[in-house]
């Protein structure tokens, strides 16, 4: 069976043929909450926990809507940065595993927690985002969403502009095209960017028309309003005025060239308004495919030592 794993930390531990089966299985999912009906029984009776200490709407949002239509019952803990100092995350952990958790779903300011977490809890545990690591359930929908524009991953060439030490999500992402057949070129300030991308296969460019030059999909990332970040970049009208994606920048791209981001958007910072507001952005596509993702990820982990691949053979 594919996938024999307990939890879902990252991108960068599946192979190709791992994404290729969590991907149809989302899209099962989707054709699953365009009914009118959007409850399916699956996890009844198994109970997801949402241990998030870093705050997300959108995320928790996601995750929750999964697990209910999933039929899982859900349950918000109040966790905070500030709670983690008067309670390990080891121990919370040990804690909802007695309780008897079927799912936690983790997301955390520090890289690695996700994996410390599931090393001592017999649950499934969900990277929802740790630190600077990965977030493998936004990168999954991104993928999602260009295999359902583009048709596929070989031969594409995908530009990730902004800041690329920072952002998890755009770690992800660069493992999963790699590993699916995409060409992957990151540009931005050089600063923000990891020095040891090329390693990987990754191409880097300090020029965003170079990044953008024949690409197939563009994606930007968010320029963080940390200090991490400001302090490496002299200020927010300097990186606007050499990597904003806008239409002069969108001109060096091929003409169906799609344009995304994680959100939220900085409108005219990372992304020119009228790119948004263009059908280049697909934006709601990629909002539109997070709980099919999310209720996928959650299905297969519930299947593991099942025979769930003999429905799609």
């Amino acid at each position: 069976m594919f996938l024999n794993r307990k939890d879902f930390l990252g991108i960068r531990d599946l192979t190709a043929e791992e994404l290729n089966y969590i991907l149809k299985t989302a899209e099962t999912m989707k054709f699953v909450i365009n009914q009118k009906n959007k409850k399916v029984p699956h996890l009844q009776g198994k109970s997801v926990i949402m241990l998030f200490y870093d705050y997300s709407t959108r995320a928790k949002l996601a995750y929750e809507l999964a697990a209910q239509h999933l039929s899982a019952n859900v349950i918000d803990m109040d966790a905070t940065a500030a709670s983690e100092k008067k309670e390990r995350l080891q121990d919370v952990g040990q804690l909802i595993d007695q309780m008897g958790a079927d799912f936690i779903i983790l997301r955390h300011p520090m890289s690695g927690a996700a994996r410390i977490l599931a090393d001592c809890v017999e649950a499934s545990v969900i990277n929802a985002g740790d630190g600077h690591n990965e977030n493998p359930g936004q990168s999954l929908l991104d993928l999602m969403t260009i295999k359902e524009r583009k048709g596929g991953f070989e031969d594409l060439r995908v530009a990730i502009i902004g800041d690329i030490t920072h952002s998890r999500v755009a770690k992800s992402n660069i493992w999963g095209l790699l590993k699916l057949g995409a060409e992957v070129r990151v540009t931005g300030p050089s600063t923000l960017i990891p020095s040891e991308l090329e390693s990987f296969g990754v191409k880097v460019c300090f020029d965003p028309r170079e990044a953008v030059d024949q690409a197939d999909v563009i994606l930007s990332t968010r320029i963080a309003a940390s200090e991490n970040c400001v302090y490496k970049i002299p200020s927010l009208d300097e990186y606007r005025s050499m990597f904003l994606v806008d239409e002069n920048l969108m001109k060096y791209a091929k003409d169906d060239a799609i344009v995304m981001h994680p959100g939220q958007i900085q409108r005219g910072v990372e992304i020119a308004t009228s790119v948004i507001n263009s059908p280049q952005c697909i934006v709601n596509d990629q909002i539109g495919n997070s709980v099919a993702v999310r209720m996928a990820m959650l299905y297969i982990l519930s299947q593991i030592g099942g025979g769930l691949h003999e429905a799609f053979d």
